[in-house]
């Protein structure tokens, strides 16, 4: 659930959260470093952010957010393109996707995404021209 606090850790926005979000987060969170295990956590735009390379800038990050009905995942626009068909279910915008509180996390499907924005950054496809 956003508000108007600044966050200055991951942990203090996890701990804002309700609980059901929160569980969410925490979920999203293990998918993310399972894909990337040396991610580097940090709050970006007062949400959670995980750098997929060294010193990743804000395109070469994904993020995560939390609300009362649902969690946003943010793996950029390359990667919601390339997985527009697993996520049909899901409402979508051109960098985003919504996970609803009351249905199981796509985990494998997470896993898979964050690897192959990791992928495109690695091999240079994925950064923004």
């Amino acid at each position: 659930m956003r508000d108007s606090k600044t966050y200055q850790s991951v942990n203090a926005y996890f701990d804002a959260q309700p609980e059901a979000t929160r569980k969410a987060l925490s979920i999203l969170k293990a998918c993310i470093l399972e894909a990337v295990p040396d991610a580097a956590e940090l709050i970006n735009y007062n949400i959670p952010a995980y750098a997929l390379v060294k010193n990743g800038k804000r395109e070469q990050q994904v993020m995560i957010a939390g609300y009362k009905k649902h969690v946003g995942f943010y793996p950029h626009p390359t990667t919601m393109e390339k997985f527009d068909r697993a996520l049909s279910g899901y409402t979508k915008g051109k960098g985003s996707v919504q996970f609803p509180l009351d249905k199981p996390l796509p985990k494998d499907l997470i896993v898979r995404m964050v690897r192959y924005r990791r992928a495109l950054l690695i091999t240079g496809e994925g950064e923004v021209r």
